[in-house]
């Protein structure tokens, strides 16, 4: 993927505060609730989860050698 596993970390957090973002913004009705957009944030936070694990993952192995 890179050798770089701070950048996936990175995009991992990012992609987390905005699946955290669309749903609070859907709570202050700021924007629609709606079926497409809840779906999307939930696979926005679901995928920034998994790159946050697998870049601490390659940071982790990477430091070992």
């Amino acid at each position: 993927m890179t050798d770089h596993p701070a950048a996936i970390i990175i995009l991992g957090f990012f992609l987390l505060v905005i699946g955290w973002l669309l749903p609070f913004l859907m709570l202050l009705h700021i924007l629609p609730s709606t079926f497409f957009l809840n779906f999307f944030a939930y696979i926005l936070m679901l995928v920034g989860l998994i790159l946050g694990i697998v870049g601490s993952a390659l940071y982790v192995r990477l430091r070992k050698k």
